[in-house]
Parts: structure tokens; C-alpha cells; sequence
């Protein structure tokens, strides 16, 4: 079996489709998606992004598919510092900033903080410094017991509303180091067999002690699909809102807007 047989059957199983079911979505022939599979069958750069375009394959992986049949990876990676990404960054700077004075920020896939407004700082108040070694990886910081989970109220109820979809992330996309993250992050607490979200959460609240206060948030995700970069599809901007009049209150009084924050 070729490379890119066994990388496309992988990504088929890991979607629980059938070659008949890949098949039919990407209007080809049960037999030519066999072909492939096996080896007997080279598939062009063309048929490569179809299939992976039908799999939900990411950006990044969908450059290993073509370098595997044999093509020049498409997609291009570039760091947000890189100056052709100056715009983006600033957008995304100002995006979090406007957001003061309620947290904000913005990070990669593997849960990786690239930027943040200064009102994150509630949630680094008491974290361990070695949490705080770049890179600071938000899930870890969040649920790692010399972290936030120390002045999270009803860390049960994050834990099952955040490993979950960590598992899930992890299994749809493979990556060893999100799995390696979630192993992680399931020993610092119950077994994920008792972690039931709420099904009427909408949003996921979180309670947290800070300097005598209990303020409450609910989280947003906003992530952006740019057909031709790895680096912009993999940016997801964390916003939290005050869940009650208490919060708004405590957290516009600790660091009053400013026309800098807008």
C-alpha cells in the first residue's frame, strides 16, 4: 500500500466513512477510491484535495496527502510574526484589545496563547511560573492543579465541558500532541467516563475566586477558515463576557476602558 493510500485510509476511518460513502461525496468511483487505497493508483493534486476536501482533512495535513502522492505541498505556514502577516496581527491585536476589560486572546490549535489583552491577567493572578514558560498553553494553564484550577468554583463542570471537546479535537485530527496534552490533562482529575456536560450549557461558565471577589464568565470561540494558510485556519480567538452584574462591575472597576482599548 502507497503512503498516501494508507494517510487517505486513515483519514477515512478516523471519519467513520466507508470507501462507498467517501465515494459518493466526492463523486468518484467506489473502485478509484480502492485504487488509491491499495497503491494501484497514483491520485493527481487535484484528486488529492478533493478527497481531502470531502474528509475535513486541515490545512496542514492536507499538505502531507499531496507531498505522499508525490505533488508540492500547496498550503503555505508561516509564523504570525512574520512580516507578511503584520496586518492580521494587528487586526488581532486590536480585536482582543477592543475587547478590554474583559479577557480576550488568541490562540493556535494545540491550545498555545500567541497574543492576549492585559485584562487576562485575572486568570493568571496565583498561576505557578513555570505554567507561565512560553509557550503557555491555555488548556494546561487552565486545568493543571497549579494553575487556574486552583480558583476555578465549579472546575467539575469546566473539566467536562473542556476535555471532552480536547478528546474530540484529538481524535478527528491525530495529533499525537493533543492526544499526549489530553493524557495530561485527564490525570489531573475525575475519569473522562464521568465527565457529562450539561446539555442546556450553551456556553461554557466559569466561576473564579479573584482577590476576595467571585467573578463569572461565559466563553466564546471564533476561529477563521482562510482556504490558503495553515496559520490563519489554526487561530481562534478566546473571548470571555461577565456572566452577571457583579462581574461587569468588579472587572470595569479594576481596569476602566480607555480610548487605547478601543
Amino acid at each position: 500500500m502507497s503512503q498516501i493510500g494508507v494517510l487517505l485510509r486513515e483519514w477515512r476511518h478516523r471519519r467513520k466513512l466507508s470507501q462507498l460513502d467517501l465515494a459518493i461525496q466526492a463523486g468518484v468511483s467506489a473502485r478509484h477510491v480502492s485504487f488509491v487505497e491499495t497503491g494501484r493508483t497514483i491520485p493527481s493534486s487535484q484528486m488529492v484535495l478533493q478527497l481531502a476536501e470531502h474528509l475535513g482533512v486541515p490545512l496542514r495535513d492536507r499538505n502531507r496527502l499531496l507531498v505522499a502522492a508525490g505533488h508540492a505541498p500547496l498550503y503555505r505556514q508561516r509564523s504570525l510574526d512574520d512580516p507578511d502577516l503584520e496586518r492580521v496581527r494587528e487586526a488581532l491585536e486590536r480585536f482582543v484589545r477592543a475587547h478590554e476589560p474583559y479577557p480576550a486572546l488568541a490562540v493556535d490549535t494545540r491550545w498555545n496563547l500567541l497574543l492576549a489583552n492585559d485584562a487576562l491577567d485575572v486568570f493568571l493572578d496565583g498561576v505557578a511560573p513555570e505554567l507561565l514558560e512560553p509557550p503557555i498553553n491555555m488548556m494546561r494553564l487552565g486545568l493543571h492543579p497549579d494553575g487556574l484550577a486552583q480558583r476555578i468554583r465549579n472546575l467539575d463542570q469546566v473539566r467536562a465541558y473542556l476535555l471532552p471537546r480536547l478528546a474530540r479535537q484529538a481524535a478527528n485530527t491525530g495529533d499525537p500532541q493533543l492526544h499526549s496534552l489530553y493524557d495530561e490533562l485527564i490525570a489531573y482529575g475525575p475519569d473522562p467516563g464521568n465527565l457529562q456536560p450539561d446539555p442546556t450549557d450553551i456556553a461554557l461558565p466559569i466561576r473564579i475566586q479573584y482577590r476576595g471577589a467571585e467573578l463569572c464568565f461565559v466563553n466564546a470561540i471564533t476561529t477563521f477558515g482562510v482556504p490558503f494558510d495553515i496559520t490563519l485556519e489554526e487561530i481562534a480567538i478566546e473571548t470571555y463576557l461577565p456572566a452577571d452584574r457583579q462581574t461587569a462591575d468588579t472587572l470595569s472597576r479594576i481596569r476602566p476602558r480607555t480610548p487605547d482599548s478601543i
